[in-house]
This record gives structure tokens, sequence and C-alpha cells, in this order.
């Protein structure tokens, strides 16, 4: 199948604990078999991980083999404190950042940082660094939850790809017609750099509703529906997630998305269930 081929790549959090970090390496280690292109690891609301992040980037490049990518993001950070944390990478061999704004902490009102939004984290990246980097940057085909509609959001987004950015990871979705509407859109502003379909597994209802409530991602009525059906049988919700998903990376695949985000949850099953189903 063409499926086989295709780019991919994991999402993994910085662990708390020790016996947090041995388990992701076991998880890495499975998903590096998948030969995906990168890991990515999240940097946690305003910067609150910053230490893990860079721990488990690290750990992940130098002990499982696959080029790692740092979230990095600009809420909470001085220009000085963003110079040194590139200047680590850059010095560490890291080749990849993921570049946000990042979520504010609760009970931020606003950005504190001295950048305040992506596209000026994109240029000051380039600024600093030149063309040392591949620059990822986030893209929401449902809308950032934070913007007043869609326009105002493409807009935003425009403005990232513009400061620099290589290519583009989206939020989650469960619904291929809102990927296929945004990439339409931003092509036709004149914007042509890949956006990567972010994929979420299914495996916990309430987790996913939860989370998908906060960030914006809709889940499809008959979706919720099938889920609230199933109650605690997880086996049969995995089961409905791998199929719902996998074929949702299928039309995603055969309407010409250059690749896939697996948020992994720091897990390999679910995602390799997925996999398998494509490469079937």
């Amino acid at each position: 199948m063409t499926n086989r081929n295709i780019p991919i790549n994991f999402e993994f959090f910085p662990p708390k604990t020790e016996a947090g970090q041995a388990k992701l390496v076991a998880v890495a280690n499975v998903l590096a078999d998948e030969q995906p292109e990168f890991f990515s690891v999240t940097y946690g609301a305003g910067g609150s991980t910053r230490d893990g992040t860079r721990r488990t980037v690290l750990q992940l490049n130098n002990e499982v083999g696959v080029p790692a990518a740092p979230h990095l993001s600009c809420v909470g950070d001085s220009r000085e404190d963003l110079r040194t944390l590139l200047n680590d990478y850059r010095a560490q061999g890291i080749q990849r950042i993921v570049a946000l704004r990042g979520d504010l902490p609760s009970g931020m009102g606003h950005a504190s940082g001295e950048l305040r939004y992506a596209n000026e984290l994109v240029e000051f990246i380039r600024a600093e660094t030149g063309d040392h980097f591949k620059l990822e940057v986030a893209a929401y085909p449902e809308s950032h939850p934070q913007a007043p509609n869609f326009e105002t959001d493409l807009k935003n987004f425009i403005r990232k790809a513009q400061a620099g950015a290589d290519s583009a990871i989206t939020q989650y979705f469960f619904n291929a017609d809102c990927y296929f509407h945004f990439a339409d859109r931003v092509r036709q502003a004149g914007v042509d750099i890949p956006i990567i379909p972010g994929i979420m597994p299914i495996t916990n209802y309430s987790k996913l509703a939860r989370f998908s409530d906060a960030c914006g991602a809709e889940i499809p009525r008959w979706i919720r529906k099938q889920l609230e059906a199933y109650g605690d049988d997880s086996d049969s919700i995995k089961a409905f997630g791998t199929e719902v998903i996998s074929q949702l990376c299928e039309r995603l695949i055969e309407g010409g998305a250059p690749g896939l985000h697996f948020y992994t949850l720091n897990q390999a099953e679910p995602t390799v269930a997925v996999l398998r189903n494509l490469r079937g």
C-alpha cells in the first residue's frame, strides 16, 4: 500500500519520575521500529516542564536514535532565556523545534514573556539561528479555542508560516473535512508549507472528552454516543477507537495529507494498532 511510505512522527510528554522516564524510553524504542521521521516532546503551560523537556529530548535523541524535537513556547520566557535554550539545543545536535505560543498557566490572563505570539517566536529563532532548525508550528483546522472566528485564526496561521516555518502540525480532530477545508484555505492564501494532520488514538472516553472540550477538538456526536454506550468496557472502546482512527488516517492519506503526527500520550500500542491497520 502507498500508506507504507507516508512520513510519520510521534509526540510524547516529559515524565515526572525516573520510572516514567524509563517507561517512555521503552515505548520510544517500540515506536522507533515504525521508522518515524522524528519524536517531539511537549513543553508544559508557561514552559513549566522546560528542564524535563530538555532531558527527555536529549535522552530520546541519544539513546533511541530517532531525531527528537523539543516544543518551545514563548509564554513566560525572556529573549535571553530562549537564546540560551536555542544555543544549548544547537550545541547538542538538535535540528528541529516545534515553535508555539504555548498554553497560559492557570490564572495568567495574557502572555508574560517578551514575545507574545508564535509568529514572533519563529522570527526570533530565525534571527538567532538562521536555517539551523527545521521549524514546525501549530495549526488548528477547527480554529484555536481562543480565536474569535475562523478567518482570524487563519490569518494568525499564515503569519506564522510567513515568519519562517518549514511545516505545520495540526491539533487533533476526528473530521477529515475540517482538515481539507483548512488546508485548501491556506493554499488559496499562497502558503504552501506541508500541514501534517495530528492524530489522537482513542483509548479512554472520559479523558478524551475532557481534553477535547479544553482544546476545542470536536468529537462527532456518533462517536461520543458509541463510546458512551461502551461504558467501562475498555476493550470495546479500544477496538472501536482503532477502527475509527484507522479510517480517518486512510481518508487523510487518500486526500493527499503529507504525513501523520500521532499524539501517543506516552503509549505505544494504540498507535501501533492503527499503523498495523494502515499497513495491513
